[in-house]
């Protein structure tokens, strides 16, 4: 994570949203997760106790803070999209609100497809990173921003994806029942 983007979860104040667009996401630290994962093994621990990233969630939570994030996904899911529907559950458990939309069920997130974090969007301050990942999904870097524009777009990219997102558990419920 580049400095400018983690400086980002220590100077907002009410909100931090993130939307993701891709199928795959290439991040090292998960690799034994994701292979327990694809092999059908219990999954390493992470949770409060055990991940940096997870006791912040909480902690600022607890503080009223909102975390809250909407994938836009592709059906069927790829193999890393359904890891990460189970390790939603880890952040869901630190307070994180997540959504998911389907691209399939509604064409207009299809042209949806930069990932981006959005801090504060409804106070006099609100301020973006902008995420690039390589053709693999492997990250590049982001670039913070407070033009007006750039947030306004973010803000349109954000409410039609909450628009059109179910919650987490309602999703993972869809997907076990084969609901289209």
């Amino acid at each position: 994570m580049s400095s400018g983007l983690a400086r980002c979860f220590d100077t907002f104040r009410v909100s931090a949203f993130r939307l993701e667009t891709l199928n795959r996401y290439v991040v090292p630290a998960e690799d034994d997760r994701v292979a327990a994962f694809r092999n059908g093994l219990p999954l390493p621990e992470r949770s409060v106790r055990t991940s940096p990233w997870l006791r912040r969630m909480a902690r600022s939570t607890a503080a009223g803070k909102h975390w809250s994030r909407v994938h836009v996904v592709d059906r069927p899911p790829s193999e890393y999209v359904r890891f990460e529907l189970v390790t939603y559950q880890e952040a869901a458990g630190a307070g994180e609100v997540i959504g998911i939309a389907d691209r399939r069920v509604h064409p207009a997130l299809d042209y949806l497809r930069r990932d981006f974090w959005l801090f504060d969007a409804e106070t006099d301050h609100p301020f973006a990173a902008l995420i690039s990942y390589d053709h693999d999904g492997e990250y590049i870097g982001a670039a913070v921003t407070t033009e007006p524009a750039v947030v306004m777009a973010c803000r349109a990219s954000r409410d039609l994806a909450r628009r059109h997102s179910v919650p987490l558990h309602v999703y993972l419920a869809e997907l076990t029942a084969g609901v289209s």
